[in-house]
């Protein structure tokens, strides 16, 4: 899944996994009373389900009332549910507004997301090979206008999910892995007759195309959940998606603001997961984040009930751990970020290689506002699927190189070996983000240093991550991260190597533009392994990929350190999305 749009920005860029990772509502920190989070532990998902899980859902203590605010450096690109896969487009839209036919709530005995029913009665029954998967859905749903909700509309909005034209930035799990995925070009194009999705009364079954063991994780997304055939259309949905959860689109501005008051036709019976204690949520984004942290650190009037789920500022932090310890939230976020070179373009891998020893990782995060060993954690070695993630086992693909360890002489080396000193490297960066404009001249300086030629890119952030989407822009690095959709490689390697991924109107999650048979024939092979050999497979295909190709370099892994004002009770680290746990939020 993608980072929250503007924080790409940010150096970095980038749906997440499972298991929460040592955040809680109250803070966190070492016997020392330092603030910290498990490094070694970002991804682990561990297995919580519960697939008998049922509604209303109550907090013991928790009042109605109140209206939270949200403040946040980071808008909303689109509210479309079919193409909401930003971590703050989908954490908003699943936790308040929609409903799929899975869902995660957070355990907070076991500190950890758990995946539940949502619009389906269990988890799914699969065949005995996972290419067959069957839903039951619930009754008594209803849309914010009181029309009920049927299986008919929750195949519609699969439908909608394969159409990678119409919604460009969308997950393509449904093309990957679906019957005729790579041929069904969804509703708009090849009409609503697809075979692949069948309904006989409140029975949904899915054709695979080839075992899909992980069908549960990929229902818990926005894009599995029912759109109403014919007032669906995209520019208009977009804006105000009809809500089957306990909130629903009052006011939108895109980029900059969003109310969202009780949606009256949501029956918390039928909801096993989702609570409605607030009477409206308030969001304000393009905040400075600085006076975002200023805000926070207020803690007065308004700013008592505000929480925001941005990271605190490096040099904000010290304040928040000692005075307002109960009000910092940490924890995991099994999140990579990377530089990928064009793999059309930087040919040479003596060149790529020579940039991950150039690049000024700390000097850069620091830059960019982000806290070594808390919100970017760079000790955990070079593999693209982030540690903690079942299979993983640590490397780094470049022999000596430690992680955040920065040495111009030996890039400068590889440079000369290759004949490729004065090679020009050409990247965006945001011109109203300050962190990013510091954070572009901290790695152009040590780009200059090493033997490169940097030549940054001008953009905006509203603008960024579609020129970085275009396989034509005159870039030849994407500043890039990709957060585990859920605990699997196979979250990993389909969206961010596998060649069927790139498309003529857009890269979709391939950053690097990277396409290679041979590493396309071994993604489809460990598809088809036993569900128990794949996190194995999946570690060693990590291992292939970066050091016989090194397509990308790691620039860190992340974790949160988010603020809540002392009224918001209930915010938790949702380590699915690295977001608040707004299904259990009150206000004091």
């Amino acid at each position: 899944m993608r980072f929250k749009k503007p924080m790409i920005s940010l150096v970095a860029a980038s749906m997440l996994a499972l298991a929460a990772c040592g955040g809680s509502g109250t803070g966190g920190g070492n016997a020392g009373g330092e603030p910290s989070v498990n490094t070694k532990d970002l991804g682990n998902t561990g297995d919580g389900t519960d697939p008998t899980r049922k509604g209303p859902v109550s907090i013991a203590g928790a009042k109605k009332g109140g209206t939270v605010k949200v403040i946040s450096y980071a808008g909303l690109n689109t509210m479309d549910p079919t193409e909401a896969y930003y971590t703050n487009t989908s954490s908003i839209l699943s936790g308040l507004v929609t409903r799929s036919l899975t869902q995660y709530v957070y355990d907070p005995a076991k500190k950890q997301m758990i995946l539940v029913p949502d619009l389906a009665t269990d988890l799914g029954k699969p065949n005995s090979d996972f290419t067959k998967w069957t839903f039951t859905i619930r009754p008594g749903v209803k849309y914010e206008n009181g029309d009920p909700v049927t299986a008919q509309d929750i195949k519609y909005g699969i439908e909608r999910s394969f159409d990678r034209s119409t919604f460009p930035e969308g997950a393509n799990y449904s093309n990957l892995y679906f019957l005729d995925g790579d041929k069904y070009k969804g509703p708009y194009k090849s009409g609503d007759n697809y075979k692949g999705v069948t309904v006989k009364g409140n029975t949904l079954t899915i054709q695979m195309a080839k075992p899909f063991p992980d069908m549960p994780y990929w229902g818990a997304f926005p894009a599995m959940g029912p759109i109403p055939k014919g007032k669906d259309d995209p520019a208009k949905y977009r804006q105000h998606p009809l809500a089957t959860g306990p909130y629903m689109f009052q006011q939108y501005t895109p980029e900059k603001t969003l109310t969202l008051v009780r949606n009256p036709n949501w029956d918390p019976k039928t909801d096993p997961g989702r609570t409605a204690y607030p009477d409206k949520y308030e969001f304000n984004f393009q905040t400075p984040s600085a006076k975002v942290d200023q805000i926070m650190l207020n803690n007065t009037g308004d700013a008592a009930n505000t929480l925001s789920y941005d990271n605190v500022l490096a040099p904000d932090l010290r304040q928040f751990s000692t005075q307002d310890k109960d009000r910092l939230i940490l924890g995991g976020q099994p999140c990579t970020f990377y530089w990928a070179p064009d793999y059309r373009k930087v040919k040479s891998i003596d060149v790529r290689k020579a940039l991950a020893w150039a690049y000024p990782y700390r000097d850069a995060a620091l830059a960019a506002g982000y806290i070594d060993g808390i919100t970017r954690i760079f000790d955990q070695g070079g593999n693209l699927m982030p540690p903690g993630l079942p299979g993983r086992t640590q490397y780094n693909p470049l022999p000596g190189h430690q992680g955040g360890s920065t040495d111009p002489a030996k890039a400068k080396a590889l440079l000369q070996k290759s004949g490729n000193m004065g090679y020009a490297i050409k990247w965006l960066f945001a011109t109203d983000d300050p962190n990013s404009v510091k954070a572009k001249n901290v790695v152009s300086d040590a780009l200059k240093k090493a033997g490169f030629n940097p030549q940054p890119v001008a953009t905006t952030v509203a603008d960024l991550s579609t020129v970085r989407e275009d396989p034509n822009a005159k870039i030849n690095v994407r500043s890039a991260g990709w957060c585990s959709d859920w605990p699997s490689g196979g979250s990993w390697f389909p969206p961010v190597i596998q060649s069927t991924n790139l498309k003529a109107e857009g890269l979709g999650s391939n950053y690097p533009v990277f396409s290679e048979p041979s590493v396309d024939k071994k993604i489809a092979d460990v598809q088809t392994k036993p569900v128990a050999q794949q996190p194995a497979a999946w570690d060693q295909l990590d291992r292939y990929v970066m050091e016989k190709y090194f397509p990308l370099f790691i620039t860190g892994y992340g974790g949160v350190a988010m603020m809540r004002g002392s009224n918001i009770q209930g915010m938790n680290d949702d380590a699915v999305f690295g977001m608040p746990t707004w299904k259990d939020i009150w206000v004091k």
